[in-house]
C-alpha cells in the first residue's frame, strides 16, 4: 500500500501535520552573505545569522524572512493547513507618485539611466544601476593608437566593471527627486531638534555632495530660549490660542559648548499656545554661523534659521526617530 500522506491524516483524524523544525540551537552561522544591491542583509528569523531578506515571489517559512524594508510579509495561505512555506508578498499599502506616473506598491522602476527606483508604501526608494570605474582601472589605460580615453576594454569586461562597481543609496524620500551632475540627490528628513529648548542639535543623511555619497549632516538648531518668565510673557493675540513665533527684544551672540558667536543674532523661535497644542518650525533655512572659544580658536557650524512655525497637536517627543509614523 502507498505510504500514508500529510494530507491523508488530516483528512481521517483531524489533526495537524507536524511542522518541520528549522532553528537549531546553539546558533552556527555560516560567512556573512554579500547580498546583490537592493536586496536587505538581515538577522533570520531564528535570531541566529545575518542572512540575505528574501525577495517578492520567492519561497519563505519561519527562519527565511522576508525583506521588512520593502513592505515584504511570508504568506503561509497557501500551504494551509501546515503554515510550513510561505511566498513572500507585499503589504497592502499606498503607492508612489513621481513626475505626474503614479507606481503601485512594490513597483521596481526606472526613472532615470543611472538609477533603478522601489515604490514602497508610499515612499521611494533609489540605487545607481553602476557607478562606472573605468577611470581608475586597467580599461583606461590606452596605448598605441587608441584616442585619448577610449577604452582597451572589451565587451565581457566592461559588463563585468558594471556588475561589480557601484555605490548603493538607501536613503528614500518623499520630495521630487533631483538629479545633479548625473547624481539624484536624495536626503532623509531632519531629525526633530535634541532639546525643546536652548541650542540642540538635528541631522540627516543626505549624498547632496560632491562625491555623491551617503553621508550624515548635522545642524545646530534652537526652537525655544530656556526662559520660562520670558514665555510666560509672550502676548497671545485676541481671539487666539496660539502665537506661533516671537523674537527677543534685542540681538544676542548664541553660546553654545562654552564657545559664544562671533556676531548677535536676532533669531525667530516658535511660540506657545493656551491649549495642548505646541508650536514646531515650519519653514526654515539654511545659515554658516562661527563661534569663538576662549584660548582655543574659531570653528563654524550649520544652523536652522526658522523662518515660520505652525502649532498642531501632534507633538513629537526629540529623539523619537517614529515621529513620522502615521497609523493607516
Amino acid at each position: 500500500s502507498p505510504p500514508e500522506q500529510p494530507g491523508d491524516k488530516h483528512s481521517e483524524t483531524g489533526e495537524v501535520p507536524q511542522r518541520k523544525e528549522v532553528c537549531r540551537w546553539p546558533c552556527r552561522c555560516p560567512p556573512v552573505p554579500a547580498c546583490i544591491p537592493g536586496v536587505s542583509l538581515v538577522k533570520d528569523g531564528c535570531g541566529c545569522c545575518k542572512v540575505c531578506a528574501k525577495q517578492a515571489g520567492e519561497p519563505c517559512n519561519e527562519a527565511d524572512v522576508c525583506d521588512p524594508h520593502k513592505g515584504l510579509y511570508c504568506d503561509y495561505s497557501e500551504d494551509e493547513p501546515r503554515y510550513e512555506t510561505g511566498v513572500c508578498a507585499y503589504l497592502v499599502a499606498v503607492g508612489c507618485e513621481l513626475n505626474g506616473v503614479y507606481y503601485p506598491n512594490g513597483q521596481t522602476f526606472q526613472p532615470n539611466p543611472l538609477y533603478k527606483c522601489l515604490c514602497v508604501s508610499g515612499t521611494i526608494g533609489c540605487t545607481p544601476v553602476f557607478t562606472s570605474g573605468l577611470a581608475g582601472s586597467p580599461c583606461a589605460r590606452v596605448t598605441g593608437r587608441k584616442k585619448p580615453g577610449q577604452s582597451i576594454c572589451g565587451l565581457g569586461q566592461h559588463k563585468k566593471l558594471q556588475s561589480t562597481n557601484y555605490r548603493l543609496m538607501s536613503v528614500y524620500r518623499r520630495l521630487p527627486l533631483v538629479l545633479k551632475k548625473n547624481c539624484l540627490i536624495q536626503a532623509t528628513p531632519w531629525t526633530p531638534c535634541s532639546r525643546t529648548c536652548g541650542i540642540g542639535i538635528s541631522s540627516r543623511v543626505t549624498n547632496d555632495n560632491r562625491k555623491c555619497e551617503m553621508k550624515k549632516e548635522k545642524r545646530l538648531c534652537f526652537i525655544q530660549p530656556c526662559l520660562t518668565n520670558m514665555l510666560k510673557k509672550i502676548k497671545i493675540p485676541k481671539g487666539k490660542t496660539c502665537q506661533p513665533t516671537f523674537q527677543l527684544p534685542t540681538a544676542e551672540k548664541l553660546v553654545f559648548s562654552g564657545c559664544a558667536t562671533t556676531q548677535s543674532y536676532k533669531l525667530t523661535f516658535c511660540g506657545v499656545c493656551l491649549d495642548k497644542r505646541c508650536c514646531i518650525p515650519n519653514k526654515s533655512k539654511m545659515i554658516t554661523v562661527q563661534f569663538e572659544c576662549p584660548n582655543e580658536g574659531f570653528f563654524k557650524w550649520k544652523m536652522m534659521w526658522i523662518t515660520s512655525c505652525v502649532c498642531q497637536r501632534i507633538c513629537s517627543v526629540p529623539g523619537d526617530i517614529f515621529s513620522e509614523l502615521k497609523v493607516l
